[in-house]
């Protein structure tokens, strides 16, 4: 079975691939099992191995400098936060007609934080922002800049303004331009995030965390982060969460007006630019795309 393709320079994967990998790599694990993993994730090809790890394969070039930034920085990070984060176990090579680093974690239990998995939305909203404050307060020394290797994630808003522009020239007559255009530019011009950086995990979302009994247990694919502007990390506020549960993560963490105008302009150009690009090949993003963007719109502007 081969990975489905999102990505027009997307490199394939199969199970045969994974088990040359590891028999040539890791023989240690050759004897496990090589089941695909389904997911909505566009980084990383993921398949699991046996019962207990996980190898992730990046799709496309673009993402092979993560390998390296959670190989370094989740190990120095996870001692400091409430919840469990993904753990790195080896780092492979290229190899087997596979040209890319890429890496075995171990696995960890869980589904993804949909709305209909979730026991009790404000709780977890808690839980979410708790996470993120005790994220921001690791000291950021030497922590990855926003830049190319995490698609800027934290950088400031305005660099993202004329993706977003051409993806609401692209969605003209499938959204409210005027009124989508309105709250962009709202977020546009925000104050700007002028304190020292802090860290951000750069792509919270339901994918990316796990429930297990109805909580949120762990947040996983940490590709996206660096230090930088924490708006970004707000971008759950609209990709997941509804109204209410929306205003308790907000009080939780306390965030500024500025900062949550910038975070709500984050949620809208990722969703805007998303949707074009995703409706054919990957539905579920483009499902959350459409929620965030719907989201954004009914939500109070402060």
């Amino acid at each position: 079975m081969t990975a489905q393709k999102m990505h027009p320079d997307e490199v394939e994967t199969d199970v045969s691939l994974v088990e040359r990998l590891i028999a040539d790599q890791f023989p240690q694990w050759a004897n496990l099992s090589v089941t695909p993993v389904r997911s909505a994730g566009t980084d990383n090809a993921i398949y699991r191995l046996g019962e207990d790890k996980c190898v992730r394969l990046p799709r496309i070039a673009a993402t092979v400098a993560q390998v390296e930034k959670e190989q370094q920085w989740l190990p120095r990070l996870a001692p400091h936060l409430p919840l469990e984060i993904p753990v790195p176990l080896a780092e492979g090579i290229a190899g087997e007609g596979y040209p890319f680093r890429w890496s075995v974690y171990q696995w960890l239990e869980g589904a993804n934080a949909t709305l209909d998995r979730i026991s009790n939305l404000d709780q977890f909203a808690v839980a979410l922002a708790e996470f993120i404050a005790a994220l921001q307060k690791v000291d950021a020394t030497d922590g990855p800049p926003a830049g190319e290797q995490n698609f800027y994630r934290g950088a400031p808003l305005r660099l993202r303004d004329a993706p977003a522009r051409a993806a609401i020239v692209a969605l003209n007559g499938m959204i409210d331009t005027e009124a989508v255009i309105a709250i962009w530019e709202d977020a546009l011009n925000a104050p700007i995030w002028t304190n020292p950086p802090v860290w951000i995990h750069g792509d919270l979302q339901s994918g990316n965390l796990l429930c297990r009994d109805g909580k949120l247990h762990a947040v996983i694919d940490f590709g996206g982060m660096g230090v930088g502007d924490p708006a970004c990390d707000l971008i759950v506020a609209w990709n997941l969460l509804p109204a209410s549960a929306r205003k308790t993560f907000r009080e939780t963490l306390t965030v500024d007006t500025a900062t949550w105008r910038r975070g709500r302009g984050w949620a809208l150009s990722i969703a805007l630019i998303a949707l074009p690009y995703y409706t054919d090949t990957n539905p579920v993003l483009a499902e959350m795309a459409r929620f965030t963007i719907n989201a954004v719109l009914n939500d109070a502007t402060d």
